[in-house]
């Protein structure tokens, strides 16, 4: 596999792949990098149909975890912005993954951009509502929250900023070609709110048995690689 590593404004990148006028843009999930195994194996199996993938750290993944800012949803849209700019200067063809919260940022980020097609792999479909269950989870009120500005939990902290940023900037309308590959016991984001999103949007959406939130077995990879073979 042939990979070049760059700095997009500073964003520390990997381009994979041989030369080619199309290009995927990779946007990786939580506690995830620009070299997850769901990116590498992307590479892998877009290259066979002659794409290169264009993939980056987030705010405080990757080779950007020194960092001391939160990595918020404001920052990550605009990330993307700059990486699409970027990728439309060498590219004629764009197309987009993303996993989990980065499927997320580029709902955000690419509603209105011209895209060939999009795959999104456990995407967070509705961002509100996975903020909304960790508070009922840890039993944060958003009364609390609004005064604390900040609440750590075991899993992600609770931001106001960025819980506020979340309501006022809801995902209307998403019109782009698009493939869902979602887990059968997916714990983060409910079954519910994914199939209402693939509905209305007219994605095609693709339930793995057993699989979960996390695609990390290798039957989950497997099934994944294969998921791309047909979807690419």
């Amino acid at each position: 596999m042939i990979t070049e590593k760059l700095r997009i404004d500073g964003i520390p990148a990997i381009l994979w792949g041989k030369e080619s006028s199309k290009w995927m843009i990779a946007a990786h999930g939580s506690h995830s990098s620009k070299i997850d195994d769901c990116i590498w194996i992307l590479a892998e199996e877009a290259q066979i149909l002659g794409y290169q993938v264009l993939s980056f750290d987030f705010p405080r993944h990757g080779e950007r975890v020194y960092e001391t800012e939160h990595c918020m949803v404001q920052q990550c849209v605009r990330e993307l912005a700059q990486v699409m700019e970027y990728a439309r200067k060498r590219a004629d063809h764009i197309s987009i993954f993303g996993c989990s919260m980065g499927a997320y940022f580029s709902l955000l980020a690419y509603g209105q951009e011209k895209i060939e097609h999009a795959l999104f792999l456990s995407p967070v479909t509705d961002m509100e509502r996975v903020i909304q269950n960790t508070m009922k989870q840890f039993q944060v009120s958003e009364e609390r929250l609004r005064e604390e500005k900040v609440i750590e939990t075991p899993f992600e902290p609770l931001i106001w900023d960025y819980y506020c940023y979340v309501r006022e900037h809801p995902v209307l309308s998403w019109n782009h070609p698009t493939s869902i590959l979602y887990g059968e016991h997916d714990n983060i984001c409910e079954y519910e709110y994914v199939s209402a999103f693939a509905e209305k949007n007219e994605c095609h959406l693709e339930v793995q048995p057993g699989g979960e939130h996390w695609f990390h077995t290798e039957e989950e990879l497997a099934y994944y690689r294969d998921w791309l073979g047909r979807r690419l």
